[in-house]
């Protein structure tokens, strides 16, 4: 088999020990591949004025497949004053470089899996009858539009007078907000096309299709953001007894689903959403299974993908003697990049050590035991992130 190449982006702070450990998994698993890193990230900003460098850009056109890490984000005006001197009066404004590939390269399709891992002593418990407790096995597929929506970047300050002049066209505007001096008006645009919209209801369908749940769940907001939340239902129904009748669709508002959740979640199997929404939910699964140390995704384009943790850089923890982060997000995240290109048996066996370390309970970083994340952790009997690397790898 021709020997893949794997762009590796590091990003900031935890992003790169994460990696790190991930890697040596994948190579111990029997994983052959060749990984070349790319720039990207807040040191880029600050030296550059661009976290996400044309180079990266280059290396993913060539080679296809990324394996991301993570990084970090501030607001407008403190991204601004970390800029070097020489490039402070260029007018430079800070975007996110992972917002910025899943548009540079069309990531629309993100998929992010929640499944409880036995043993798992976060995993989410309830209370049954009789005073007795619970605890539902979750197994829940989230399909997040990945470019468009809150997400798609449209928005000003102070909109210039053809915006402002269209919005004024909207009765509700006018109503609402149009004695609001026009300087003191922020705007965020909330945009979905068909086409975007009609891959991702798809690509849930043949998920839920492909892997036997019963079910796909449009989380959106229908009754109150009719035009966009919708579309989507709308075009779902439509999908549905077109293509795919033996799968039940339900419709919930995202505000309500956060609710139901925590009451009966292993009722769910695919959900779909927009781009915050799906945010939204696909964290609040991620509480359930054990938080974001064990949430991993995907970025699908038609042509390059990127896998990542949904995790941030933690830059604090970057600075411990120990790394004490747990790696596993990462980890799963790479076995879905195998599961894509066509390793799924490494996957597979990856997944099975990795459960067989929860369910033995002899190795736990400090989420796992319940602490707070200090440095001093590993004293107290938490795994350091290598030695959780390291007993994924002795069960291989």
């Amino acid at each position: 088999m021709h020997k893949r190449t794997i762009v590796a982006l590091p990003g900031d702070g935890i992003g790169r020990v994460v990696l790190e450990e991930t890697i040596r998994v994948l190579d111990k698993a029997g994983f052959d591949a060749e990984y070349v890193e790319g720039d990207i990230g807040w040191e880029f900003w600050k030296t550059e004025g661009n976290p996400l460098p044309d180079r990266t850009i280059e290396l993913l056109e060539k080679h296809k497949i990324g394996l991301f890490g993570a990084i970090t984000s501030k607001p407008k005006d403190a991204a601004t004053a970390e800029l070097d001197p020489s490039l402070a009066d260029k007018g430079l404004i800070y975007s996110s470089p992972i917002v910025g590939l899943r548009q540079h390269f069309n990531l629309d399709i993100c998929i992010r899996p929640c499944r409880t891992y036995k043993g798992n002593p976060l995993n989410f418990i309830r209370r049954g009858a009789g005073n007795s407790s619970e605890e539902p096995a979750v197994d829940v597929a989230i399909f997040r539009q990945n470019t468009e929506g809150l997400y798609g970047g449209v928005e000003w300050s102070n909109p210039p007078e053809p915006v402002y002049q269209a919005l004024l066209t909207h009765p509700k505007f006018v109503k609402n907000f149009g004695k609001v001096p026009k300087e003191e008006l922020s705007i965020s645009t909330r945009i979905f096309t068909k086409r975007a919209t009609e891959r991702i209801l798809r690509a849930a369908f043949e998920y839920a299709q492909k892997f036997g749940f019963k079910s796909v769940t449009v989380c959106e907001k229908p009754n109150v953001i009719r035009e966009t939340s919708g579309m989507m239902y709308k075009m779902a129904q439509e999908m549905q007894a077109a293509d795919f009748p033996g799968i039940e669709l339900w419709n919930t508002n995202i505000d309500a689903q956060m609710m139901w959740l925590t009451k009966n979640p292993e009722n769910y199997g695919v959900i779909v959403a927009g781009n915050m929404f799906g945010d939204i939910v696909s964290d609040g699964f991620a509480g359930l299974i054990g938080g974001l140390g064990f949430a991993c995704s995907a970025n699908l384009g038609e042509d390059v993908s990127v896998f990542e943790p949904t995790h941030g850089s933690a830059p604090k923890y970057a600075d411990y003697p120990k790394s004490i982060v747990n790696p596993i997000a990462m980890v799963e995240s790479a076995c879905m990049m195998l599961d894509h290109i066509g390793e799924a048996e490494i996957a597979k066996r990856i997944r099975k050590s990795i459960s067989k370390v929860i369910q033995e309970g002899k190795v736990r970083t400090y989420d796992m035991m319940k602490m707070t994340g200090r440095a001093d952790v590993i004293k107290k009997g938490a795994a350091s992130t290598k030695e959780m690397a390291d007993a994924i790898i002795a069960n291989l």
